[in-house]
């Protein structure tokens, strides 16, 4: 998702929290309140995997990255059809989503798909940090 295409969703919501294990819980937390202001209850059938995929790429966050960024951002944007969410932190690395095998980004990318969303890893304009946009169909 880009800049231009975020800016178009109606609904927004930006938090940073620092890369520790607690920010799992308070991403997921967060975003399951903002979609609900939103009008997206918790039965909706793409949140509870919405809300899996957030936690994985935060935990990602978590493992991996602490040391280079210690703190990461999630975005959240939503309108009547699509709910993007990115994760962004500013370790250089930047994974593949289609190719893991096994692990929290194979999750990410086989829930992804499942729900006919779509994820792409977008780096930083220095390259020293990425976010990973997760866009998925209401």
């Amino acid at each position: 998702m880009l800049a231009g295409e975020l800016a178009a969703l109606p609904h927004r919501h930006v938090l940073t929290l620092p890369t520790m294990p607690q920010a799992v819980r308070m991403a997921r937390e967060t975003a399951e309140q903002a979609l609900a202001e939103w009008g997206v209850g918790p039965r909706h059938p793409a949140v509870g995997p919405a809300l899996l995929i957030l936690a994985e790429l935060v935990t990602n966050c978590v493992r991996h990255t602490p040391e280079e960024s210690p703190q990461l951002t999630v975005l959240l944007a939503a309108d009547r059809h699509t709910f993007a969410f990115g994760v962004h932190d500013r370790h250089p690395y930047q994974p593949a989503l289609y190719g893991a095998v096994h692990g929290g980004l194979a999750t990410v990318a086989e829930l992804t798909l499942a729900l006919s969303g779509t994820a792409a890893v977008r780096p930083d304009g220095d390259g020293r940090g990425k976010t990973i946009w997760i866009t998925l169909p209401l």
